[in-house]
């Protein structure tokens, strides 16, 4: 057993060392790879960006200097509960029936690990100090998601699902 350092968690993992004799090593290596690549593929369900999906908002936390609520609704900070990502335009649109009609465009979709990221900058309404940055985290396992977004003087942190929505009209 040794430790390996990850630098950028900051945490200790003790791995086995596996010698790699006779070419069984590089037989597995293979296999192992082969399976990752099947599982992905299985595990992305949708979540790899090819096909629309269709989100709800779970819980909403909102954080400034003096105090953390966490019973925040979302049409109150103009979020919408229900909405779709459409990846041909790089949009989060509202849900027909939600109070919120703006839709945020995103750039482009980055794949990290089992995780499909979308980031972007919202100016909010003109004459109003309302912009915000955010990024969106899917897991490709299951379709948790994780929003979090900064303004001045406020951090939120949005916990939801998303599923494959196939047609968006």
């Amino acid at each position: 057993m040794h430790t390996v350092r990850y630098f950028g968690l900051g945490r200790r993992c003790r791995c086995l060392k596996t010698p790699f004799k006779n070419g069984i090593g590089i037989g597995l290596s293979a296999m192992t790879l082969s399976l990752q690549v099947l599982v992905a593929s299985t595990l992305a369900g949708g979540f790899d960006g090819s096909v629309p999906l269709a989100g709800t908002t779970l819980k909403i936390i909102e954080i400034n200097q003096h105090q953390i609520d966490d019973n925040v609704d979302a049409d109150g900070i103009g979020l919408p509960k229900r909405f779709r990502i459409n990846f041909d335009t790089r949009t989060i649109q509202p849900s027909k029936e939600s109070m919120v009609r703006r839709s945020v465009r995103f750039k482009e979709p980055v794949h990290v690990e089992n995780m499909l990221v979308l980031q972007g900058i919202d100016e909010g309404v003109e004459g109003v100090d309302d912009g915000v940055a955010w990024s969106l985290t899917i897991s490709k396992r299951d379709g948790r998601s994780v929003l979090s977004a900064s303004k001045n003087g406020a951090a939120y942190v949005v916990f939801g699902t998303c599923s494959a929505a196939g047609n968006l009209e």
